[in-house]
């Protein structure tokens, strides 16, 4: 299996699939601005921001494992946003940076290991509009997200670091992901 095969090997219709083939797609396109990059320069910031290519995977994993725990455990799986400590923050800083002794393929391999049980849970949750209340932040309006949100949420995400992460590869080096 190759990063760019189909994670899921539960067959899948309709929504589901959709759903799918939208997140592979966005997937695909953040792996593709590592192509051929060192450790170093999958460490490396070449813009103004503060990401690099693979602190953008490490947060895309993590956004997405907490997402899908979301769908299954509730706002628990969050955390509670009120009661985040400076260590807290902290560790969230550091998802958006490769860290001493962290290698690209380990980030890879990790996101990949993500992305399995995301597909998983897509293709076997019993009702996609099954709702979790929203753990309390200032920036959900809403009170509460069903697990379709959620998955929409984490394609969303996943397509905006893909575009950051394009914009990093072609500051590095000139290579695009398109064109």
């Amino acid at each position: 299996m190759t990063a760019d095969d189909p994670i899921t090997e539960v067959p899948v219709t309709g929504e589901r699939a959709d759903l799918l083939a939208m997140l592979a797609k966005h997937r695909h396109f953040l792996r593709f601005t590592t192509r051929d990059l060192s450790d170093e320069q999958a460490g490396l910031r070449p813009t103004a921001s503060e990401l690099c290519l693979g602190g953008l995977i490490k947060h895309v994993a993590t956004v997405e494992r907490n997402w899908a725990n979301f769908i299954v455990d509730g706002p628990s799986a969050m955390g509670n946003f009120d009661e985040m400590t400076e260590d807290d923050f902290a560790q969230r800083a550091a998802e958006f940076r490769m860290l001493p002794g962290e290698t690209l393929a380990g980030v890879l391999d990790a996101y990949a290991q993500v992305a399995r049980r995301t597909d998983e849970l897509v293709a076997t949750l019993p009702d996609l509009d099954a709702a979790q209340p929203l753990p309390k932040a200032p920036w959900f309006e809403d009170t509460q997200w069903s697990a379709r949100r959620a998955l929409m949420h984490i394609i969303a995400e996943t397509a905006q670091h893909a575009g950051h992460a394009d914009i990093i590869r072609e500051s590095l080096d000139g290579a695009k992901s398109m064109g």
